[in-house]
């Protein structure tokens, strides 16, 4: 039997404020991170605090998603360097797409550019 990903179970408030921590240390905000989670997920800020609380484990936070967006398809590029278009887990896949988006926040683009918009 194969062991999951040590991430998968770790609490999903813990990451978030990696996240959020990750995006601030830029001069990014708790807002704009919210509003990532939001696109990619479909979790509002209400929710997420409510995930917080209850302590759900990531791999729940992602397969429980109430709308994960289609044009998350869209995001390519490599995270701790392996291609996100690569992976073939679903929820590792999952997890990275917000890593890099979060890594996208970091870097300074604007949000229009990291929510990516389906053709």
């Amino acid at each position: 039997m194969t062991q999951k990903p040590k991430v998968f179970t770790m609490s999903f408030a813990k990451v978030y404020a990696c996240l959020v921590a990750k995006a601030e240390r830029k001069g990014r905000t708790q807002v704009e991170v919210d509003s990532i989670i939001h696109w990619l997920t479909g979790y509002d800020p209400k929710s997420l605090q409510g995930l917080v609380t209850k302590g759900t484990d990531y791999e729940t936070f992602f397969t429980e998603a109430p709308r994960l967006n289609p044009a998350r398809s869209l995001i390519k590029g490599s995270i701790c360097g392996i291609r996100v278009e690569d992976i073939e887990d679903p929820t590792m896949r999952e997890i990275r797409y917000l890593d890099k988006l979060i890594d996208e926040l970091a870097k300074g683009k604007s949000l229009t550019t990291i929510m990516r918009k389906a053709e």
